[in-house]
């Protein structure tokens, strides 16, 4: 990766085959991003999804803590700036969201300890998030006089309008347990256990084929939750009919039925 030797505030390894992992690495200000940080993830996230060797996308905070969310001395730099520069910047942030989330391999997030304000967002915007039982999370924004706007569409699609309405009112702090129960998290783990359960759900991911993977976020990120339109039924349609005769799916029909792993399945 060209990325990999100017990154300053992101160290980027593999975990095994095909998988790789994305550390947020500001341990001392617990992974609070700015705009290196920013840019730097989304740089990495769009080289990472135009990589054909990658598999799973892997997202996580070294040290104690997730992500604290946006650092408090960029936001200080922000409220002292013009509005033209806080609209570019926040279009920047909100990009990078979009990066992650339209991302075409699946991504999961990794988290532990705290995950605030932005943090929550970035563990939105991941396909799968997976937490320890020592994580918590809190919507904080308004804490400062500011509201979480940019992760706003993120977090309601993760839990609903209510939930997320309460979280942002509020800016109450939820344990792991609480996360898992509104969908903020889809697995809770000990904090011992937290590798092994993301290395279990990256083997689940490896035995589907990548371009169908491929062809469900894009398929999905068009849905919305309430009634099927016709329109919807239509794209559904069109979608299975034309990835049905992908050399993708004739290998995975031939696999099965000949009692063999498909070929994008590692060894």
């Amino acid at each position: 990766m060209s990325e990999l030797q100017t990154l300053t505030t992101i160290a980027v390894s593999h975990r095994a085959a095909g998988v790789v992992q994305v550390t947020m690495a500001r341990p001392a200000v617990f992974n609070a991003f700015d705009e290196v940080m920013i840019a730097e993830l989304d740089a990495v996230f769009a080289e990472l999804g135009a990589d054909p060797a990658v598999r799973v996308i892997v997202l996580a905070g070294e040290g104690k803590h997730f992500s604290a969310g946006a650092d408090l001395k960029w936001m200080q730099r922000a409220s002292a700036a013009s509005r033209e520069w806080n609209l570019d910047d926040a279009r920047r942030f909100a990009a990078m969201l979009s990066r992650i989330e339209n991302c075409p391999k699946p991504t999961l997030a990794r988290v532990q300890g705290a995950a605030l304000g932005g943090g929550v967002g970035l563990a939105c915007v991941c396909d799968i998030a997976i937490a320890a039982d020592n994580a918590s999370f809190a919507v904080s924004e308004a804490r400062f006089g500011i509201l979480p706007a940019v992760i706003g569409p993120y977090l309601t699609n993760a839990v609903g309008k209510r939930q997320a309405l309460r979280l942002a009112l509020t800016t109450t702090r939820i344990a792991a347990p609480e996360a898992l129960a509104i969908g903020l998290v889809q697995q809770v783990v000990a904090l011992d256990e937290l590798d092994a359960a993301i290395d279990a759900t990256v083997k689940e991911l490896l035995v589907g084929g990548p371009n169908s993977q491929r062809e469900i976020k894009a398929l999905y990120a068009q849905f919305e939750v309430g009634g099927v339109t016709p329109e919807v039924r239509e794209l559904t349609a069109q979608t299975i009919s034309r990835v049905r005769g992908t050399d993708e799916a004739r290998e995975g029909f031939a696999a099965f039925l000949g009692k063999r792993p498909a070929n994008w399945i590692p060894e």
